[in-house]
């Protein structure tokens, strides 16, 4: 039977008590017990909160609507009668970038987040949200916008490299991890993108249209398991919208989501933010379950909130609900004290102490997750590690070898603190003697390269009115001219400046702007635009990667002098500011693919190993847009190829966050994917190429053998709606179900030894095992969702490490559908737990399957049902490498009204 309404909201309880209990217990949920982590903070008392609300309710409906819109674009307002100091917010997929507001500010670049998804290791996770708390206060930040917890529902997701797994339950324990993480240091995550905002075309119009059924048991799993267990201090509402059969509206005003499931049934106290810019209505969002609009200082409430309450529209207590959610947050991070009089000074914030600087430690972290999430895909002749002591030559070839690829575009982005590349990497790590090469082997990029500044003249810039009259000037020697905050009263910018070709030959230009804009060269128009929807273009990035106009021109014995010309109208994108953009780039005469290739090809038949780099760019995989297909440049394909043929010793490394196409993966040596690294890449590439890290990471995410095997091929909406008819098979789901064979399976790594698997046990007794659910417990403390996982069954797996060196091995356990459901997936992961051992040496994990990925849910009685009778647990290495099986003959003891 299911619980009735008044027992789900009994089974409510505060995210605290679970997190309190995961505190206590250890760390993985889905793993052995680890020493317990510091107690979170507490929850503000009753009576703090009575307090709070009498304040509240002191202020006038003005004051109060005041609070709900960000003051600037990463800054909320304060307000002194309520003791309310100023919290500021970060974006923080890869790392915390801070608010722009210390000009050349760098930080800390960590892997991207996929690459975290592929350690398995919560607790490694957890560590680095600690890393990622520090950061924030080095940068005064209160609120780091991660993690994100969309799932990898499509290939080509332009954001496909900010999320942690395919996978619903593997994205909420790491995410759970990294939010514990960052609060254990009183430093608040924001959960997102809530919910089903899993693609970048049309992400503000479209609607995501998924069944109930679905919608629970694959997309709000991971925010609920979240929730459950870490308590995020806030979650960010999603650009999209969603159609789950009952309600069809923009996320932000969906109130069957926010209201129904996330606060009400859910039992969440903290704040819900909107994602920047996606709240357009007024009534309607303030009523669904928005707390707080950004960016500010404009939006849609301010004096139309106030006028919504005044006539009636919005209760003046859901108002008061909402400053009552701000409060809490700030007294979570610190930001509120006692009142003050306006105009009096405010009393000192709870003393901290100050951050160390970034440094080594921080640097080891990062570098420790790209190692331990790098994946061995393919090691045919045991040619890792490298024996660095018995080389002589080492050719490292490849267009991401010369220009790798650290940090997937948009948000996402962060200016490093430092960089360390491949080749810098390699050769910090090589015995003094051994050379080493670099060559390119081709470019594998769409675009030209920006300008040399040494060919422009220029580009000078004069700011005019809506008259045309001159508001003032500067000259910038680059063809990258992004520029926001042009001066007030700007209504154009008009670039102009002279480009010399010297070199005979033909010389490649391109021009890209956003906006409106008229490049002209020697005074003739060449490409022009009239795109005026202003904050749209951010939100699509055309305004960092515009469409281009190529022109060719072709010199002679006499250098060729050019008049460039932009004007540009300034695009006006509310709580961003104001901005213009113009991309001059420039591709002189010189070798071609073919040459490039034949001289890395020489260069790989005189080493005695060869390392081909290749992968993505910004170019491919960004925030805005999502990838066209799954190929990397032909190129790199015939690059890969010919340098195979030329040296048996060919390691090729996979510089990408999301999963491309690899026709040659069966025909060379060696084979590793190294993510989207962050600024440790050539020392990690370094440290598992040499055998001073096991490359440990197992796939977060299937990698497809043909474009065409793939379950969900695209996320082009039809008529503003985008349908996962898919339903419960994504992801490796879907290529069990359809009987597919992956390049490489979900959760598949090889490393430096080999694993048996000798037993399975439940409770410590043989097969088939019997398993009663008891009911839900009963948790005095209010608010969150109950997932019970304490009462799921704890598995216990011994095996032992047969191979020649220590190794980790990531174990992974799948539950088959139960009998008589073939619309079932054919199997879920149910658990997952990391071992290490010796080599000749046994290791022994527990995972206690949590009890949701037994139950099914039930729309007709909204509730989660729990099938009796007996189940089959799979253990193995990945989806498809399934050693040991486990009966379990299951009872279940229904809740109680």
């Amino acid at each position: 039977m299911c619980p009735s309404p008044r027992r789900h909201a009994v089974l409510a309880r505060h995210v605290l008590a679970v997190r309190h209990a995961v505190a206590t217990a250890g760390g993985n949920p889905m793993s052995a017990p680890s020493p317990a982590r510091p107690a979170p903070p507490a929850r503000p008392e009753a009576a703090d909160e009575s307090r709070w609300a009498a304040l509240i309710e002191a202020l006038d409906p003005a004051a109060k609507v005041r609070l709900l819109t960000g003051a600037s674009l990463w800054a909320l307002h304060g307000e002194p009668r309520l003791g309310l100091h100023p919290v500021v917010t970060s974006d923080g997929p890869q790392g915390v970038r801070g608010t722009g507001e210390v000009p050349g500010e760098t930080g800390l670049l960590a892997p991207a987040p996929s690459a975290t998804g592929a350690t398995w290791d919560t607790e490694l996770a957890e560590r680095l949200g600690r890393v990622f708390a520090a950061e924030a206060r080095r940068k005064n930040v209160d609120v780091v916008l991660a993690p994100l917890v969309n799932l990898q529902r499509t290939p080509v997701a332009g954001r496909h490299f900010e999320c942690l797994s395919e996978d619903p339950l593997l994205s909420g324990a790491l995410g759970a991890a990294l939010v514990r993480g960052l609060q254990d240091e009183g430093v608040a995550a924001c959960l997102k993108h809530f919910v089903a905002n899993d693609s970048e075309t049309d992400r503000t119009r479209y609607r995501a249209r998924i069944d109930p059924r679905t919608l629970r048991e694959v997309y709000l799993a991971p925010f609920e398991r979240v929730l459950a267990e870490a308590g995020p201090w806030s979650v960010m509402g999603a650009y999209s919208g969603l159609d789950d059969g009952t309600e069809s509206a923009p996320v932000l005003e969906h109130r069957r989501i926010l209201r129904g499931v996330l606060k009400d049934e859910w039992g969440y106290d903290g704040a819900v933010i909107s994602d920047w810019a996606a709240a357009r209505t007024t009534a309607a969002t303030a009523v669904a379950g928005l707390d707080l609009v950004m960016p500010g200082p404009d939006g849609p409430w301010g004096d139309a909130l106030v006028e919504a309450v005044r006539r009636g529209e919005v209760d003046e207590a859901v108002v008061d609900d909402k400053v009552l959610r701000l409060m809490r947050l700030a007294a979570r991070v610190g930001k509120l004290t006692e009142p003050w009089a306006p105009g009096e000074q405010p009393p000192p914030l709870p003393a901290a102490p100050a951050p160390a600087p970034a440094g080594e430690a921080d640097f080891a972290v990062l570098r420790e997750v790209l190692t331990r999430g790098t994946v061995l895909l393919r090691d045919e002749r045991a040619l890792l590690p490298l024996d660095a002591h018995r080389l002589n030559r080492v050719a490292l070839i490849g267009p991401n070898a010369v220009d790798a690829y650290l940090q997937g575009g948009g948000s996402a982005y962060v200016p490093a603190v430092r960089t360390v590349g491949y080749a810098e990497g390699l050769r910090a790590a090589l015995p003094e003697g051994v050379e080493l090469t670099v060559h390119r082997g081709g470019s594998s990029r769409r675009h030209a390269p920006f300008v040399d500044p040494a060919r422009l003249t220029g580009l000078r810039a004069a700011y005019l009115d809506g008259n045309g009259t001159p508001l003032g000037e500067e000259v910038r020697r680059t063809g990258d001219w992004g520029a926001f905050g042009v001066p007030d009263g700007t209504a154009d910018v008009v670039l102009t400046g002279r480009i010399t070709l010297a070199e005979p030959g033909d010389h490649l230009l391109e021009f890209g702007c956003a906006g409106r804009f008229t490049v002209s060269l020697d005074g003739e128009p060449v490409h022009t635009g009239e795109d005026d929807r202003g904050v749209e273009l951010i939100l699509e990035s055309g305004h960092h990667h515009p469409e281009t106009h190529r022109r060719t021109v072709r010199v002679g014995a006499d250098p060729v002098h050019l008049d460039l010309r932009i004007d540009l109208r300034v695009v006006d994108a509310d709580g961003y500011g104001r901005f213009v953009t113009a991309h001059v780039r420039h591709l002189p005469p010189g070798p071609g693919v073919e040459d490039e290739i034949a001289g890395a090809v020489a260069a790989a038949r005189a080493a005695d190993v060869a390392v081909v780099v290749v992968g993505t760019n910004e170019e491919v995989e960004s925030e805005g847009w999502d990838r066209p297909d799954l190929e990397l440049t032909p190129q790199q394909h015939r690059l890969v190829r010919a340098v195979a043929a030329a040296n048996p010793r060919t390691v090729v490394v996979v510089n990408a966050g999301a999963p491309v196409l690899l026709p040659w993966a069966g025909e060379v040596p060696a084979l590793l994917w190294a993510w989207l690294p962050g600024q440790e890449a050539g020392h990690a590439l370094a440290d598992v190429l040499f055998g001073r890290a096991e490359p440990s990471g197992r796939l977060p995410w299937t990698l497809p053998a043909r474009a065409e095997d793939v379950p969900v091929p695209d996320a082009v909406p039809v008529d503003g709606d985008l349908d996962y008819r898919e339903g419960l098979h994504i992801g490796h789901r879907g290529y069990d179900r359809a009987g597919t064979e992956p390049a490489f399976p979900f959760g598949h790594g090889l490393g430096w030894t080999t694993w048996s698997y000798d037993r399975v046990e439940a409770h410590g007794a043989s097969t088939p095992a019997d398993f009663t659910f008891g009911p839900a417990p009963a948790d005095p403390a209010p608010a969150g969702p109950v997932l019970a996982d304490g009462d799921g069954p704890r598995i216990t797996v011994t095996l032992t490490n047969t191979g020649p060196r220590t190794g980790r091995e990531v174990v992974q356990a799948y539950l088959d559908a139960p009998d008589g459901a073939p619309d079932d997936p054919v199997r879920v992961l149910a658990g997952f737990a990391v071992a290490e051992a010796p080599a000749g040496g046994t290791a022994t994990v527990v995972l206690t399957l949590p009890r949701r990925v037994f139950q099914a849910w039930d729309e007709e009685h909204r509730c989660w049902r729990t099938p009796t009778g007996r189940r089959r647990l799979r253990v193995g290495r990945s989806s498809r490498d399934l050693r040991l099986t486990l009966d379990l003959d299951l009872d279940f003891a229904p809740d109680l009204d």
